[in-house]
């Protein structure tokens, strides 16, 4: 067993993948329109489905905003330098919610960007993360 992907329904697609792609690199691995539902989907992340787990942006025609609520966290990602992926964001329009630096309580080296539907997005330095 292992976890395939984590949904998230986005108000904006392009948008969305905008980020995904252009601040944290990942890859669109497949996109599809699904006329008669009026929604598409978008798999993105940093291999293929098979091996790896995704992320699944869904975005609903007929739907321009959702309520985040409040007992989704975060989605995680390992990165080579927390700091610089901050910069990109910063220099790309995005928010950054935390800069990069150490953990409350620990040693791994942490951040957080928001992306443009609010979701949170946590970077872990890679190396740092566990004490």
């Amino acid at each position: 067993m292992r976890v395939l992907h984590t949904m998230l329904r986005v108000s904006n697609l392009q948008a969305a993948l905008d980020f995904y792609i252009r601040v944290l690199d990942m890859r669109l691995l497949r996109h599809k329109d699904y006329l008669e539902g009026r929604f598409t989907l978008a798999f993105i992340g940093y291999g293929a489905e098979q091996d790896n787990t995704v992320l699944e942006l869904t975005h609903n025609w007929d739907q321009d905003n959702y309520n985040l609520g409040d007992a989704y966290g975060h989605v995680a990602i390992e990165v080579m330098d927390a700091a610089a992926i901050c910069d990109r964001a910063k220099a790309l329009g995005y928010k950054v919610l935390r800069e990069a630096g150490h953990m409350n309580f620990g040693r791994a080296i942490i951040a957080f960007l928001q992306d443009p539907d609010g979701f949170k997005v946590e970077l872990i330095q890679k190396g740092t993360q566990f004490d």
